[in-house]
């Protein structure tokens, strides 16, 4: 389960690194140069209202804090890294923040949806590598003592 979950979690870092990356890049050189903006990018109407004012800065941001988080956590993973689990949480979770505040000033689109299942499925693959859902793990590591007998409080055996 490990293994599998393992590849999973890397075949998805690297799917979110490469399409954020892409992204990110498109409005960077879509604000740089308007001729070159694809229909890929946002309408400038969807920054009224946000801090913003080109989609250069959300880009830049989009590169960093995705597409770079992404890209860290995946080598760490792939190197078995004693960071890849805490790296591959940050990549969720920056995710999953990414697409929340997304949809606070931008209308809703299927690929919205589409990444934040894909944060959610990191974090759930990242609790797999933890052991957090494999309870022979869970219970060893329980700080669980039972109660005394009521009867005898301090009988032995």
């Amino acid at each position: 389960m490990v293994r599998v979950s393992r590849m999973t979690l890397l075949i998805v870092q690297a799917f979110v690194a490469v399409t954020a990356l892409a992204g990110g890049l498109a409005l960077v050189v879509g604000s740089i140069d308007p001729a070159l903006a694809s229909a890929l990018m946002p309408p400038a109407e969807y920054l009224e209202g946000s801090p913003f004012r080109s989609y250069l800065v959300p880009g830049l941001l989009l590169i960093v804090l995705v597409a770079g988080v992404h890209a860290v956590a995946f080598v760490a993973v792939l190197t078995e890294s004693r960071w890849g689990t805490m790296l591959a949480a940050a990549g969720g979770f920056s995710c999953v923040v990414w697409i929340f505040v997304q949809m606070a000033y931008i209308p809703f689109s299927f690929l919205q949806v589409l990444y934040f299942v894909i944060g959610l499925v990191e974090l759930a693959l990242t609790m797999v590598l933890l052991g957090v859902l494999d309870e022979v793990r869970a219970m060893h590591r329980s700080t669980f003592v039972p109660l005394r007998s009521r009867r005898a409080p301090h009988a032995h055996g």
